[in-house]
């Protein structure tokens, strides 16, 4: 399968596919549903490359209003949470010709929109639904399109890098890219038809959508839709909706862990086959911690938007997994470059992370500047740091722009998390550079203390000083009852300073 309307034929007619608590839509009803949806959007002159911006909450309307336009479009899904000026941006960045909301919903993305965008509000047909899903047009209506499914090489999404340290790039996805990337985790996972996946995490993130949505239909599989990650339901979900797996980022396992112990009977009674993360590197603590009260694998993987999310994974049991490492390249080829030259290393040296592969972007839209960065003699450079063992697992060691320089020693932020994280007052932590005079950067951290715990900053420093060289023990340390995630629930290490005032 190399397009998203061939993988929504994996599944079994009267199988259920999309479903949250009630009633479920079988594929076969999905299949007609967003069938007809693409009908609609043909009719009101949407065609293939067109850009269409989906505004919607997570939940089965919106994984539905996606399968529907990827068949004979491209999707730009954005998060709802955006500022009138943010989707403005977004709006004109993508050159969008459609915009889906709903009803009342983000005023904001419709004020942002100009007069040629096509306006589209989602209906459901009289509460029918996700299986029974309709557009409703506003304004002018433009020429119908002859009826043309979406190729194999037509853009089916496109996303935003995050724009931490600059502009935010566009990434095109191809619809072959989409679904090799889908059928890697398939593989990796061993998926089947049996399998139902909870998704937590937000469909205008590439984790969600293939991830938490592709991969478990392309398995002829199902997907729980909830409406995103929330700790206090989460046990909720878990116990009525029956999955046998989900995915989330790090920060998410951390807050359902510190929830557990009030649910273990929900636990005991769910058919949890594995736990998956990716999308950040997983401190071994956690993954100890879930793998106990859950009594299932955890599974690291590694992904980012350029791949089309998964580039490796840690292996089911009775394969090796190795903890602190994100797993073998799956369907990708991965290899560690210098960062100076270009020179690819041996296992065991540090350097860049590159990869090669089917999922991968062929360029940032309309960037050469940015595409000369990021290709190297056709491997594409990752930016983050790590290492490849003689098994060919790979070890992350942290992003190349959140290394801490402190007087000319490398200082990788993510070792420091994982010895923070041991403390048993610490319930999350994260180390960052700190601006310094004479050092360049000197090393800071953020914790939140564990519910009902109590330590001092020096307690704190001596127990990573029993674990680190004295140059990577905090010198600096916050204590914070939050510390600033992004909207995908990963925590923002670059730019804490600023933002918690130390800079």
């Amino acid at each position: 399968m190399e397009t998203i309307f061939e993988l929504l034929s994996a599944g079994d007619v009267d199988a259920p596919a999309v479903l949250t608590p009630g009633t479920p839509v079988t594929f076969g009803d999905l299949r007609q549903t967003v069938e007809r949806m693409a009908g609609q959007l043909r009719s009101l002159g949407v065609s293939r490359g067109d850009r269409v911006a989906i505004v919607l909450p997570n939940g089965p309307e919106m994984a539905t209003t996606f399968l529907a336009v990827t068949i004979c479009a491209t999707a730009a899904p954005l998060n709802p949470k955006y500022r009138e000026d943010e989707f403005r941006f977004y709006l004109e960045d993508l050159g969008a010709k459609a915009l889906i909301t709903r009803e009342g919903d983000v005023a904001a993305a419709d004020a942002a929109a100009t007069d040629d965008t096509l306006r589209l509000t989602l209906d459901d047909d009289g509460g029918g639904g996700a299986g029974a899903l309709c557009f409703r047009c506003s304004g002018k209506i433009p020429k119908s399109v002859e009826p043309e499914l979406a190729r194999p090489d037509d853009v089916a999404l496109v996303l935003h890098t995050s724009g931490t340290t600059s502009r935010p790039k566009i990434v095109p996805l191809r619809q072959h890219n989409l679904t090799a990337s889908a059928q890697n985790i398939i593989a990796s996972l061993a998926l089947t038809a049996s399998d139902r996946c909870m998704n937590v995490m937000p469909l205008f993130h590439i984790h969600g959508l293939v991830a938490a949505l592709l991969s478990p239909l392309a398995a002829g599989g199902s997907v729980a839709c909830t409406t995103g990650f929330d700790a206090f339901k989460f046990f909720e979900w878990l116990d009525e909706l029956k999955p046998t797996w989900y995915t989330a980022v790090p920060t998410m396992h951390q807050m359902i862990l510190s929830r557990a112990h009030r649910y273990v009977e929900v636990i005991q009674r769910t058919p949890l086959r594995f736990v998956r993360s990716s999308s950040a590197s997983l401190p071994i603590v956690v993954l100890e911690e879930i793998e106990r009260v859950f009594g299932v694998p955890m599974i690291e993987a590694y992904g980012m938007t350029e791949a089309s999310h998964q580039m490796a994974s840690n292996p089911l049991p009775p394969a090796v997994r190795k903890p602190g490492s994100v797993g073998r390249g799956t369907g990708v080829e991965i290899a560690i470059m210098k960062e100076d030259d270009g020179v690819l290393v041996q296992p065991g040296e540090r350097g860049e992370v590159v990869i090669k592969g089917k999922t991968m972007l062929s360029g940032y839209e309309n960037n050469p500047e940015a595409n000369t960065g990021a290709f190297t003699d056709g491997w594409f450079r990752t930016g983050d740091q790590g290492y490849v063992d003689d098994e060919g697992y790979l070890f992350l060691t942290g992003r190349l722009k959140e290394i801490i320089n402190r007087g000319g020693e490398k200082v990788s932020p993510l070792e420091i998390d994982a010895v923070l994280l041991r403390h048993p007052a610490v319930a999350q932590a994260v180390a960052f550079g700190l601006p310094h005079e004479k050092l360049g950067e000197e090393v800071a951290a953020a914790i939140v203390l564990a519910e009902g715990a109590g330590a001092t900053r020096r307690e704190i420093r001596d127990f990573a000083a029993l674990h680190l060289a004295d140059f990577k023990v905090p010198r600096k340390i916050v204590f914070v009852e939050e510390i600033p995630k992004g909207p995908t629930g990963k925590l923002q290490r670059i730019g804490l300073a600023q933002r918690l005032g130390l800079s």
